[in-house]
């Protein structure tokens, strides 16, 4: 993996659905795995034209705080910057905001670079 520049950003919006949603409470609210989710899954996208052939990334540490609710039918948006990265490993801050502009989480994420062919598993043979 080529390192990332500090202070790289992306940010994505979520039209959030039922399936993101606490289903415990009496309104149904975007849930924080859900949240998690889509740091995940934007800090994936960040790495994505740095990783070299043949590496993915895997997530290896979530620290985040979920600190306010928000309605599922909300959108939100998801912000991500590069704080840290080098040859194995990106760190990005991540926040969280509902549309009304309120700041719904934040925390770390960081991701690892692995080689995919000691993922390969055995061969099957016949």
């Amino acid at each position: 993996m080529k390192p990332i520049p500090d202070g790289t950003s992306d940010e994505m919006v979520i039209e959030t659905t039922p399936e993101m949603g606490v289903r415990h409470l009496p309104v149904p609210m975007y849930s924080t795995p859900s949240m998690v989710g889509h740091f995940e899954q934007l800090c994936l996208r960040m790495m994505i034209p740095f990783l070299a052939a043949g590496e993915n990334s895997v997530g290896y540490k979530v620290e985040v705080k979920h600190s306010a609710p928000t309605p599922i039918g909300m959108k939100v948006t998801v912000k991500a910057k590069t704080i840290e990265s080098d040859e194995r490993k990106a760190v990005f801050a991540v926040e969280a905001y509902n549309e009304t502009g309120a700041k719904i989480g934040e925390g770390k994420h960081e991701r690892r670079a692995i080689d995919m062919t000691r993922f390969s598993g055995p061969s099957q043979s016949a």
